[in-house]
């Protein structure tokens, strides 16, 4: 009790504390200083900032969901992308023991002779250093830096001790002691001042890790300071017998060696050549495991599809780039679509049946509509069909250079599939009027004869659209199947039956809406982006984000619950190219501190004198020094985004407004 009473209020201490702190951010609400609990319950119903709950609370969310779908795309991903330069890894591993051996194949200098600083010279070729050289083949590096890791964690896996070092670590500014300071925190696991390599040395020696070799990977040596890679390359072929050193080095030409190191260096180097994946096959390995098989069960349209293909080839040719406008997609669809969350409960369905089968148990079920759960089943029974299709015409198609992200934007096309509808329709057509004329037999006979030849032209089309759809970007002879082979005919045979029955593009299929995204405006404006006008429409629509009700009520009117970034927006729309300082502020000031504007909630009748208590408290939590704080943060935050130019020298009391037509 004597405690308690001793120490100040502590929603008193809170209020103080919180009236003289200005934080850095928006302002989005002013803590109200009344102890009224019905203007606390009013505020709390005008404001509601949690998430809306789900009906069944088993049912996944869209923030979950899109999780779950999208670990799974990423780490088929990851996974593909390692299995295409498998044999790769396989093959400079094998490398790496070699020449390990041939190392070592001298024997290994004691403890004293190996933390020396003096080199070790048994023979001429001692100071040669073992060299991997990989070759890229990508546009931007970027797409090889998780390659780098990966081959860095294959290493690793197989015993060996490897250090990944970037470019950056060979700057100018840092020389060779960054990159050995680099080294030692990653073999020493510690970070140390001191950079010599006779600590590496002793490291090697003293923890019994001389059984493995040391692997250093410089992921791009052509972004290297020069200077500072032959200094570290000549200092490295001093230690080789010491150390057991084998360095890989990636490259995107193989004169690049040559170009970058002078001749001296050069000498010192024993170079082997490694080449990865080509760019055009890891796109068709992430196209297919993302997309045409039945990864996650997320699945774009015909226009997304051709919208991403083009994005890829026009904007700079990156795989990293092409996964990020997939991951956007992915994004807005659970944004988007309500049903969307539905589409957690399949991932985690795949997950748990392990690829068992396309239907789906009975918890599934009972969290979902019955007719909504039997349309998914076929929904994605059709998918695997079609994925396999896909495949089909892929490997036909191959031999002939096409990109199975070409192959899959034809496949997406409704078009194509509605053209065989189309030719179905026609054949029931032709039936029904054998059925009307069986008592005219002139015109019975004649639709008769039609009837097989429209079966056979249609059978003929639907081979050639879709031989030219595997062929689309390679040229071709007339007669690339004779007529005579009998094997072939049987091929395309099947192939068009399959093609008829399976080749049900995604947005043909009921119930597609949940796992399919189709606005491709949508992705095309976050790609592509107009930074500056979605600023001006957050300041404008900001009660969306907050789900404020009593700001979404008020149209443009500024009122003082609003955000003070989006008062000071809506004010200067009043205003031309300049906006004078002091009229902007006395407009800002008349909005915060005029109750007349605020919103009136019903309630209790108060006593005049806790009425009083009230303006005072606030006339004293919105004094001068505080709104001319929010004021100039405010200002601050409009220049920073690019709204607004701060005064001049030649007009100080102005500012001039940058971003108009809103």
């Amino acid at each position: 009790m004597t405690a308690s009473s001793a120490s100040p209020p502590p929603s008193a201490a809170t209020d103080t504390s919180a009236n003289d702190n200005i934080q850095p951010f928006y302002l989005l609400h002013k803590a109200s200083s009344s102890k009224n609990s019905s203007r606390k319950s009013a505020a709390a119903r005008r404001i509601d900032l949690s998430p809306s709950k789900p009906s069944n609370n088993s049912q996944f969310d869209s923030h979950k969901a899109f999780h779950s779908v999208w670990s799974k795309i990423d780490s088929s991903i990851k996974g593909v992308l390692r299995d295409v330069n498998n044999n790769v890894f396989n093959e400079i591993h094998t490398w790496v023991r070699q020449s390990f051996l041939e190392i070592t194949s001298s024997g290994l200098p004691s403890f004293a002779e190996a933390t020396r600083s003096l080199p070790i010279l048994n023979h001429a070729t001692s100071k040669q250093l073992f060299t991997g050289l990989v070759l890229i083949k990508n546009m931007e590096f970027v797409d090889d830096l998780l390659t780098f890791e990966e081959l860095g964690v294959c290493l690793k896996s197989h015993g060996c001790h490897v250090a990944n070092l970037s470019s950056r670590d060979f700057s100018t500014k840092n020389g060779v002691g960054g990159c050995l300071r680099s080294l030692l925190r990653q073999f020493l696991m510690v970070a140390l001042d001191a950079a010599d390599i006779s600590i590496l040395a002793s490291w090697y020696r003293e923890h019994g890790n001389h059984d493995s070799p040391v692997v250093i990977i410089i992921d791009d040596m052509e972004r290297c300071s020069r200077s500072v890679l032959s200094d570290f390359i000549l200092m490295l072929s001093e230690w080789v017998v010491k150390i057991p050193i084998i360095l890989i080095m990636g490259i995107t030409t193989l004169d690049a060696p040559r170009i970058v190191l002078p001749s001296h260096v050069l000498q010192q180097l024993c170079p082997s050549k490694f080449i990865l994946a080509s760019p055009a096959e890891r796109m068709n390995a992430v196209v297919e495991a993302t997309l045409v098989r039945w990864c996650s069960g997320f699945s774009i349209g015909h226009k997304v599809a051709v919208f991403l293909r083009n994005y890829f080839l026009n904007h700079d040719g990156t795989l990293t780039s092409f996964i990020r406008a997939l991951k956007i997609a992915c994004v807005q669809h659970f944004s988007m679509e309500p049903l969307s969350s539905n589409l957690g409960l399949l991932a985690e369905e795949d997950s748990n049946d392990e690829g068992e089968g396309p239907d789906f148990s009975s918890g599934m079920v009972a969290q979902i509509e019955s007719n909504l759960a039997c349309g998914l089943t076929e929904l994605k029974r059709s998918q695997k069909c079609w994925g396999t299709v896909v495949m089909c015409l892929y490997e036909a198609g191959k031999y002939n250079k096409v990109h199975l992200l070409d192959l899959l934007c034809e496949a997406l096309d409704p078009n194509i599939y509605n053209a065989v509808a189309s030719a179905a329709s026609l054949s029931q057509l032709l039936k029904s009027w054998e059925n009307l004329t069986m008592d005219i037999l002139e015109i019975h006979d004649k639709v008769k004869e039609l009837h097989p030849m429209i079966k056979m032209e249609d059978g003929m089309s639907l081979k050639q659209d879709f031989t030219d759809l595997s062929k689309r970007h390679t040229s071709r002879t007339a007669a690339y199947i004779k007529e005579s082979k009998t094997g072939n005919e049987k091929a395309a045979n099947l192939i068009t039956s399959m093609i008829s029955k399976f080749m049900k593009p995604i947005e043909c299929i009921p119930f597609h809406e949940v796992v399919c995204f189709k606005d491709v405006e949508k992705l095309q404006l976050a790609l592509n982006g107009d930074p500056r006008r979605r600023i001006q429409v957050d300041l404008l629509e900001f009660h969306k984000f907050l789900q404020c009700k009593c700001c979404n009520r008020t149209g443009n009117v500024p009122i003082p619950s609003m955000p003070d970034t989006s008062i000071m927006y809506t004010l200067a729309q009043e205003h031309g190219d300049l906006i004078s300082l002091h009229d902007w502020y006395q407009c800002f000031k008349s909005v915060v501190t005029n109750p007349s504007i605020k919103v009136k909630h019903k309630g209790k009748q108060q006593s005049p004198l806790r009425k009083k208590r009230k303006e005072t408290n606030e006339n004293e939590n919105k004094s001068e020094s505080s709104i001319q704080a929010r004021f100039c943060k405010a200002v601050t935050e409009m220049q920073i985004t690019g709204l607004i130019r701060m005064p001049t020298k030649r007009r100080p009391d102005c500012v001039q407004r940058v971003a108009f037509g809103l």
